[in-house]
């Protein structure tokens, strides 16, 4: 494919024909503010708060629906544009229920962002205001209607990746909301729980239920790790505050699933500090369950193996491996089977 030439804010960049300004801007570091806008996705041209400004066109064009062409002149931050995304903003705000100093998303939401990089203290019209009960009926979302911008995001994620088609536009004008079928609650719903649409979401529409009130974004650490749920190897960032885990967030450099995360994986973390769970090993002792060190519980369990082994036989022996295992983790178990063992004797959980 040909390669195009275009200048955008009086920088000369060179693109394959058929990437779009918003593409061709990023190669060089210009900004431009999205909200419906995300490279994996279909692009709709909905929000239009990346606009710019090309010579010889008559209009603002948004950038992500926008192709560069040959010799095209681009300005991302002209006063026209500027004027028309703070009025874009201003009317996103004019609808948009007051309340980000409680919100959740608050430090992590790009309406936010983008009013204050654009000095909207708050919005010029006046008018009647979302009051639509947030809808919390699944145990893993809380859906509030009141604080979507009708990005759309979420519909595309869950119809396009997902393949799932929960979550659509509902209604008209003013009264459009974004919800599953009937507007039922996501609980009723055919919702599975992964929690790709909350990933995309741009402001504090969809969020993380357990995370509710347990931490500010400034507050939160983020580790990048593996998921522990099956072999598949899916990253995230667990979100730590004060030493402990409150929640699961995606992390787009993720090589193995991006921000794309089952429902396990996404909220099953509250196994990490619960007082059930088993932190050192036991041996029972005198038919009582005893705390020992991980030297002795090893030791013990390599002569149980090798007693069994030599009164019974190898085929005395047998392994079930585990899908929550890495792919490496059950190929060790594998050669300990038939090196160690000596014995055929191994299946998996997920054979079947």
């Amino acid at each position: 494919m040909a390669d195009v030439t275009l200048s955008i804010d009086g920088q000369k960049v060179t693109v394959p024909a058929g990437m779009t300004v918003l593409e061709a801007a990023e190669k060089i570091g210009a900004f431009i503010p999205t909200l419906c806008h995300d490279p994996e996705l279909s692009k709709p041209g909905a929000c239009r708060i990346c606009v710019v400004e090309i010579d010889g066109m008559r209009n603002l064009p948004a950038s992500c629906v926008t192709a560069a062409t040959e010799g095209m002149v681009v300005h991302t931050a002209s006063p026209a544009v500027v004027e028309a995304r703070k009025t874009i903003i201003e009317l996103l705000l004019a609808s948009h229920v007051e309340d980000c100093m409680t919100c959740q998303k608050f430090g992590n939401c790009k309406l936010a962002d983008y009013a204050y990089y654009y000095g909207v203290k708050k919005s010029s019209f006046v008018g009647e205001q979302h009051a639509a009960p947030v809808d919390d009926s699944s145990a893993v979302i809380v859906r509030d209607t009141n604080k979507c911008v009708l990005c759309g995001k979420c519909v595309r994620v869950c119809d396009e990746i997902q393949g799932r088609h929960v979550l659509d536009f509902m209604h008209r004008g003013f009264n459009t909301i974004v919800g599953p079928a009937f507007n039922d609650g996501m609980g009723e719903s055919v919702c599975v729980g992964c929690g790709s649409c909350v990933a995309v979401c741009p402001v504090g529409a969809l969020t993380e239920k357990n995370m509710q009130g347990k931490g500010r974004s400034w507050e939160v650490t983020k580790v990048k790790t593996t998921c522990p749920y099956c072999g598949c190897g899916c990253n995230f960032d667990l979100n730590v505050k004060n030493g402990k885990v409150i929640g699961v967030t995606s992390n787009p450099t993720s090589e193995v699933n991006g921000r794309h995360l089952c429902v396990k994986g996404r909220f099953g973390y509250d196994f990490i500090h619960s007082s059930d769970r088993l932190t050192k090993p036991l041996i029972k002792k005198d038919g009582d369950f005893v705390e020992v060190s991980w030297d002795e519980a090893l030791s013990y369990v390599v002569s149980r193996f090798k007693e069994i082994k030599a009164k019974d036989g190898s085929d005395a022996m047998a392994v079930l491996t585990s899908a929550r295992c890495t792919n490496e983790e059950n190929y060790l178990m594998n050669k300990v089977a038939r090196v160690a063992f000596e014995t055929n004797n191994i299946d998996h959980c997920a054979r079947l």
